[in-house]
């Protein structure tokens, strides 16, 4: 009997194997959806719909994409992760969804490294320090100098609590020993306006956005918080190149498959991705919109979440950010 048991079993290994196989070889046979977590129009809609239209092209078939924003992106997260694990619902993963969410929510009904197949890094976005221009600082070494004088006296706007900006501008603080207020907006606009206006003196902000107005000298360019300098703004340093070496820290975005995906489909996507990532369309839209290209392997994007995920967990740890 028990012999008769486990040769059932192995049996239904063998035609559970067998039917993956054939989906994978055969895939993809229709449409893929392609869930963005946020809004049309925002950075990561621009993503997910320049990569979406050059994976058609290699897969064959339509990738669409589909918004369902929300929740710091958790409410798409949550919906992509309960879709089959068949290749056809994919989802388009952020630094927040996948690397702040899990220490910034206190009930997240997802998990980034259980409920997701990792597919491929696709693109990074550093920050721009910019600060009003009655800030006597025309460095971020003579900006720092500053800070440490003044503790507590600076307030620096954010998109809101808990997101990149915020936890990015509290790590600059830990890194470099000093201490600013933190000003929460509903959204860039509102808080560059403010930061115009002088009624907060820094914002770590996105590259397009912040990059006109120092050019225009209504606010000044200290730094990228990236690993390289950025295409818009050339002549601006790194923070690693000036005051804290090894510094990097910004926005990212990622493809994901839900779990258990077969490995063969994840891999077919992955190739997809990473072709999509060598476009001249592609790459000029993302020149315009400040992002560098990435790639890699899923194994590349599993160790780089994980990395991710330990820093904001650390972050908001030092800081004493309570999840809501």
């Amino acid at each position: 009997m028990k012999k008769l048991i486990q040769r059932a079993a192995f049996a239904g290994l063998a035609a559970f194997a067998c039917a993956q196989l054939a989906l994978a070889q055969t895939y993809p046979a229709k449409p893929i959806k392609l869930i963005v977590p946020y809004p049309a129009g925002g950075i990561t809609d621009i993503v997910g719909r320049a990569v979406a239209e050059r994976m058609s092209e290699s897969l064959g078939q339509p990738v669409v994409v589909e918004n369902r924003s929300g929740a710091g992106g958790s409410i798409g997260a949550e919906a992509a992760a309960r879709s089959a694990p068949d290749g056809y619902t994919i989802f388009v993963g952020t630094s927040a969804t996948h690397g702040t969410n899990p220490s910034t929510f206190a009930n997240l009904k997802y998990s980034p490294s259980k409920d997701f197949s990792p597919v491929a890094l696709l693109a990074y976005a550093p920050l721009l320090i910019v600060v009003h221009p009655s800030v006597p600082a025309n460095s971020l070494k003579e900006f720092i100098t500053y800070l440490k004088a003044n503790p507590k006296q600076v307030n620096y706007a954010t998109t809101g609590a808990g997101g990149s900006v915020h936890l990015t501008t509290e790590q600059f603080a830990l890194a470099t020993g000093t201490q600013m207020n933190m000003v929460p907006y509903k959204g860039s606009a509102p808080a560059l306006t403010d930061l115009m206006g002088g009624h907060v003196q820094v914002m770590f902000d996105n590259i397009p956005s912040a990059a006109p107005l120092a050019q225009s000298g209504k606010v000044k360019a200290l730094a990228v918080t990236g690993s390289r300098r950025s295409g818009l703004v050339p002549n601006v340093p790194t923070v690693a190149e000036v005051a804290v070496p090894g510094f990097d820290s910004g926005s990212w975005i990622a493809l994901y498959a839900p779990a258990n995906t077969p490995p063969e489909i994840v891999n077919k996507l992955n190739a997809a991705a990473n072709k999509a990532l060598k476009s001249p369309a592609l790459l000029e839209t993302f020149e315009k919109a400040g992002l560098e290209p990435q790639g890699g392997t899923p194994q590349d994007l599993a160790s780089y979440q994980a990395r991710e995920i330990d820093k904001w967990a650390l972050v908001v740890k030092t800081i004493g950010y309570v999840p809501e």
